[in-house]
């Protein structure tokens, strides 16, 4: 019975398997320390070394970011397994959205005519707004971050990886070559072997060292090509990094709109106007100077006087006791009892706070006597 395999090759199998062996052996020495072995030099360690670091955090931070733009591992597994079979990924609710649709449903029962019923309704679209906002999130940040990393992964440092795995096989052929010539000069003026002279074998030995070296070389530079090719890659990284910032940015100012919006629809629509407490304990009452105390703590406001005044410019509140301002936004303020200089008592839907007096333009000369605004 004839086989014809046309790649199949008895001498180049037998001298692959010689070459593995020789490897083998050579390895298994240099972890004995009987033998010598090429080192590299010390810019190419310095390379190498920074390759190793770049996969092994660019890996963590993929995985982690992953983690927070997906918490349920399985999901994470089922869109893996979905990208690797070129299938879109299936329609999942989040769980805001799951939320969403649980206040609007029961907004409906409980009668969209009564205010709780309306106002679980609006809470429930604002909810889904957010999901929204956090699904074009993960999206966004896929694309513009983890996709990038990944693919790097995948990708360039694989191949690195790969080329340092072909350089390491030439430095053990170029090793077990630097033995055989070593082993070849020893032999000289001995009898012959196998009607081998020694001279011939020491011939052989260096021809074939000059052909490991010259491939070790070779395999060297290019190697080194792709290692310092590691610069360019982060400094794109830096840039999907960026970008990645920027996207959490518009995120949470969509979210931040949203909340916003809802709670003007929320005040519009009445209700209970609830004030935060202020809890400091002993020691910051006690730490806690008087002019401070009062800036916190208005004694008494004129709740029933108060008037409307444009934000100038957008103001981030320092602590629980004010307001986040946004620019061109009019609320109405009215004047801390005893009288502050720098902050005025604000009223902005349902949330009441300080908010700092040179951040505002009064719109109304007299007062309105409803505090019902």
């Amino acid at each position: 019975m004839n086989i014809n395999l046309p790649n199949f090759n008895v001498k180049n199998l037998v001298k692959e398997a010689g070459s593995t062996l020789s490897r083998v052996v050579q390895l298994t020495e240099e972890k004995l320390g009987t033998t010598e072995r090429t080192e590299y030099d010390t810019e190419f360690q310095n390379l190498a070394e920074r390759a190793d670091v770049t996969k092994t955090w660019t890996e963590k931070i993929v995985r982690d970011t992953e983690s927070v733009l997906i918490p349920n591992p399985q999901n994470r597994v089922e869109d893996f397994i979905f990208e690797k079979i070129e299938k879109s990924k299936p329609q999942r609710l989040s769980n805001l959205e799951h939320l969403a649709l649980a206040m609007i449903e029961a907004g409906g029962d409980f009668g969209q005519d009564l205010p709780y019923g309306q106002a679980l309704i609006k809470v429930g679209q604002a909810e889904q707004k957010l999901g929204q906002c956090e699904r074009d999130f993960i999206a966004t940040s896929g694309i513009c971050f983890t996709q990038p990393l990944r693919k790097f992964l995948d990708g360039e440092m694989k191949t690195i990886t790969k080329e340092r795995g072909i350089l390491e096989t030439k430095r053990l052929d170029l090793d077990a070559c630097k033995n055989r010539v070593k082993k070849a000069r020893s032999m000289l003026g001995q009898q012959n072997k196998d009607g081998i002279s020694p001279e011939a074998v020491l011939e052989q030995a260096e021809r074939d060292l000059r052909v490991a070296q010259s491939e070790f070389d070779r395999q060297s530079e290019i190697t080194k090509l792709l290692l310092e090719g590691i610069s360019t890659s982060q400094a794109s990284h830096l840039r999907h990094l960026h970008a990645f910032v920027e996207t959490q940015v518009r995120y949470y100012k969509q979210c931040t709109d949203v909340m916003n919006n809802l709670q003007r629809e929320l005040a519009r629509l009445g209700g209970p106007t609830p004030y935060a407490p202020i809890n400091l304990n002993e020691e910051e009452n006690t730490n806690a100077n008087s002019a401070n105390v009062n800036r916190r703590h208005p004694t008494d406001v004129n709740a029933d006087q108060m008037r409307r005044a444009r934000v100038l410019c957008s103001y981030d509140a320092k602590d629980h006791t004010e307001l986040n301002l946004n620019a061109n936004e009019v609320i109405f303020v009215t004047e801390c009892s005893p009288i502050n200089a720098d902050y005025m008592y604000g009223k902005q839907g349902l949330l009441k706070g300080l908010v700092p007096r040179a951040f505002l333009e009064m719109l109304d000369d007299e007062s309105f006597g409803n505090s019902s605004y």
